[in-house]
């Protein structure tokens, strides 16, 4: 008899927690391992979340809630959707959970069938193609590259839509790249997906994180007919430094947030009672907090892209939001020294390879590329201080070095 179930045979731990996990357990073997892995800001959460959070403890508010929210939090969150957004939902169209990643399972449970198909561009998220393979859908990547922005185009996204197609993925500041969609990228994407019966998953997790005076935009925000069809994602996690408190939360059709209220019931019922307090405090209080933590961000993001852009055979495009710098190593593939590694160990990933050694050898956790599907980079999170950003680095260069001669 066999113990697994089957539809685990489609899907793969983590890499991101793999990673991060292992380079902790270096760390607290004595060892000092610069951690570039984690996808979560090193910021503590603002205090004033953490005293609303005790003030709610102390109310005695430590009881079930409604499985999709708290009233207050979801009038919360409609307000952050009304001044943030331009958007206007009710509250049988919000529904709040145990992180993004909770959010998302749930909605595709919800609503895919199976060998329904889901368009995701590529480098993604890495949990989008599991979340989708073990909902029984059929994920269709969609590659694009360091030439493009690492954005999708209208005629790639027009190609890949079949009979088939139920749900296209947008994310926009993207995770692993940092890219983002203007307002015209956007609207030409909008206006392949408008006509067309396709439910859009805008994932605006990094909403808060955008440079250079950007504007976000989501599909939904271009017009009624596809604020409709756009199902948007969001969560406290990344802009107040949450990332341990888990709330995430969603606004869409009603019909589907019945049907994934009714999957959260069944699962985890509601979020924790105290997060959700938290998170109400997050996007009702005081936000100077998030612009302090950008302005850091932003700093660190021009830091570690002049570094890596310094490195021969390293080609790191400046990203636009989030906190990842997302280097491409072709050049560094081809010199010779990599190329004795990759016929010794056998590794079919070249990416993969380049972050065994540079942690096992010089101590720098990071996230191959292949893990977000492109082989030819590796992801580093800038959420950590400039010191560590420069060790880190210099050991990446290091590492080149070594692998020139």
């Amino acid at each position: 008899m066999k113990l697994v179930a089957q539809r685990l045979d489609v899907v793969e731990p983590s890499p991101t927690l793999a990673i991060t996990a292992k380079a902790n357990q270096l760390k607290a073997s004595g060892l000092d391992v610069v951690g570039f892995g984690a996808g979560e800001p090193d910021f503590d959460t603002p205090a004033h979340i953490k005293e609303a959070a005790k003030k709610a403890m102390d109310q005695g508010k430590t009881k079930y809630t409604p499985v999709s929210g708290t009233v207050s939090l979801k009038e919360a969150i409609i307000q952050k959707f009304k001044t943030d957004n331009g958007l206007t939902y009710e509250k049988n169209q919000i529904i709040v959970g145990t992180g993004g990643k909770q959010v998302l399972y749930n909605f595709f449970m919800a609503t895919l069938n199976a060998g329904d198909e889901v368009i995701i561009p590529a480098p993604y998220w890495v949990s989008y193609a599991d979340i989708v393979r073990l909902a029984e859908g059929v994920p269709v990547i969609v590659s694009t590259d360091i030439t493009s922005g690492f954005k999708i185009s209208p005629e790639q996204l027009e190609k890949a839509i079949t009979p088939k197609t139920k749900v296209f993925i947008f994310n926009s500041p993207s995770n692993p790249t940092g890219a983002a969609y203007t307002r015209s990228d956007v609207e030409a994407l909008v206006k392949v997906l408008e006509p067309k019966e396709i439910i859009t998953v805008s994932d605006d997790i990094y909403e808060k994180i955008l440079y250079d005076g950007l504007e976000f935009v989501n599909p939904a925000m271009i017009s009624a007919k596809m604020k409709e069809k756009t199902f948007v994602v969001n969560g406290v996690s990344k802009a107040y430094s949450m990332t341990g408190w888990r709330i995430g939360y969603a606004a869409g059709n009603a019909e589907i947030i019945k049907n994934m209220d009714t999957m959260q019931g069944q699962s985890t019922s509601n979020a924790s009672s105290i997060s959700q307090a938290a998170a109400e405090a997050a996007l009702t209080g005081d936000q100077s907090p998030v612009l302090e933590m950008k302005k850091a961000f932003d700093n660190r993001r021009k830091l570690i892209v002049s570094l890596l852009n310094a490195i021969p055979g390293i080609d790191c495009r400046m990203p636009e939001g989030a906190f990842y710098a997302f280097p491409y190593l072709t050049g560094v593939y081809s010199l010779p020294g990599f190329q004795r590694l990759q016929k010794e160990k056998n590794e079919k990933s070249l990416s993969k390879l380049f972050c065994d050694v540079l942690l096992d050898k010089y101590n720098v956790a990071a996230v191959p590329g292949i893990a977000f599907g492109d082989d030819n980079a590796l992801r580093l999170s800038y959420a950590l201080g400039e010191k560590d950003i420069e060790k880190g680095v210099s050991r990446i260069k290091q590492m080149v070095e070594d692998l020139s001669k």
